[in-house]
Order: C-alpha cells, then sequence, then structure tokens
C-alpha cells in the first residue's frame, strides 16, 4: 500500500506541475501556443462570459470545498492522510484541464502593447511574477505543497512532523508569496483581452476569498506568533497594509 500512496502522490505532483506550466504560457498567448485564454480548444455554442464563469466557479468550488478541514476529516476516514494534498493537487489540474478544453474567448481588448517600453514592462513583470511564486514554493517546501512530500514519508515509514511557524526570505515582506506572484503573472499582459480580464479578475477574487480562509486556518494553528505577523507583514504589497 505505501507504494501506491506514493506513486499516487507522484502522479498528482507531475500533473500539477504540467498543468500550472501549461497554465503559465496559455494565459500570456505566446505565438508558439495553438491554444490560449483567447484561442480555444473547443468552440461552444452558448455565452462565453457565461461558461467561462461555470468554469472558474467550477475551480474556486474545488479548491475552497477540498481544503475546508471538514473535507479532510472525512477523507482520513477512508484514506490515508498522506494522500490528501495529492488528491488535492489532482483535482486542481482536473479542473485546470477543464479550462484549457472549453474556455471560450471573449471579444474585445482592454489594452494592447505589441513593441515599446509597454510590452517590456509587463512582459518583464509576467515574468518576475511566475518565477517569484515558484520561488516561494521551495522557500516554505515545494514538495509538500503538491502533496509528494507526504507520499514519500508514507513509502519510508516516516512519521509526519508537527507544523513549525518560521519567516525566511519572501515571506519577511509579505505573507503570502506566491498567491502575490500569481496576480502579478495573471495581470501582466501586453496585450489584455476581455477573455483574459475574466481569467485574471476571477481567479484574483478566487485567490482572495481563499486567502481569507487560509488567514483564519492559520491563526487557529499557530495562534498568537501567526497573529502577531498578520500586524507587522502586509498579505500581498511589501510595505503597505494590503
Amino acid at each position: 500500500m505505501p507504494y501506491v500512496i506514493f506513486l499516487y502522490a507522484l502522479f498528482g505532483y507531475i500533473a500539477s506541475l504540467v498543468t500550472l506550466t501549461y497554465l503559465i504560457f496559455w494565459v500570456y498567448g505566446w505565438d508558439f501556443m495553438k491554444y490560449s485564454v483567447d484561442r480555444p480548444v473547443i468552440a461552444l455554442e452558448g455565452n462565453p462570459f457565461i461558461i467561462d464563469l461555470v468554469l472558474l466557479l467550477l475551480f474556486g468550488v474545488q479548491h475552497s470545498l477540498m481544503a475546508r478541514e471538514s473535507f479532510k476529516k472525512r477523507f482520513m476516514k477512508h484514506f490515508s492522510p498522506a494522500m490528501i494534498a495529492a488528491t488535492y493537487a489532482t483535482a486542481s489540474s482536473v479542473c485546470l484541464v477543464l479550462i484549457f478544453l472549453f474556455w471560450q474567448p471573449v471579444e474585445g481588448i482592454v489594452w494592447a502593447f505589441h513593441e515599446g517600453v509597454g510590452y517590456w514592462v509587463l512582459s518583464g513583470l509576467y515574468v518576475f511574477g511566475w518565477v517569484f511564486a515558484f520561488i516561494a514554493t521551495f522557500i516554505i517546501d515545494h514538495f509538500a505543497l503538491f502533496g509528494l512530500r507526504q507520499g514519500y514519508r508514507e513509502l519510508r515509514n516516516i512519521p509526519e512532523p508537527k507544523p513549525v511557524f518560521q519567516v525566511k526570505f519572501f515571506y519577511k515582506y509579505v505573507r503570502h508569496p506566491i498567491q502575490a506572484g500569481t496576480l502579478v503573472g495573471l495581470f501582466s499582459a501586453p496585450v489584455m483581452s476581455y477573455s483574459h480580464l475574466l481569467f485574471a479578475v476571477g481567479m484574483g477574487i478566487y485567490i482572495l476569498i481563499g486567502l481569507w480562509f487560509e488567514e483564519r486556518s492559520l491563526t487557529a494553528l499557530f495562534g498568537e506568533s501567526y497573529e502577531t505577523y498578520r500586524r507587522t507583514t502586509p498579505m500581498l504589497i511589501p510595505f503597505l497594509r494590503f
């Protein structure tokens, strides 16, 4: 059974890496990408705005429900706790694949920079945001974040360590650098179509709602230590209260 759990965790980790990497290129709409946020895989009849909202809602509901402690407790009644993060990662990957397949373009352009300072500044912010978020995953524990570490511990019969509150590197300046980098990456596009804006705003709203719940969970877990951290460190923007 430990081997099965480890392989399951490995599958969830690889699925997450593939879908998240594709997302980074998909949302920018590089010329070499056959499909993107503005170039659909499957053209559907109906209101594209409504279809896209349903896809975003599906992603948000999956993330929100599976992140709750109540779900984790029910899950652990039937499966190993080492499978929780891997299941979350796999389900998230499935939701992203559905978005890639069925996302419908919404006509219209908010802004467009095909060259010059605007193009290079926004492209640079796009790269910076995603690289910043990726590095931030390693500062906490990249492999545990996507469930691989838990699967490995199960395989080697290593007990899960107790959570320890630490503030390192990026986390000294913002409480949630992964989400901060993701937001920068989502909104930094030389060509901002209505499709891209809808996706970025939808994901941005989900991130903010998710952070509200996550803050409550972290406060319950670490108590006064996290409360002090909240009072002294901005959530997303360095040197500001937000």
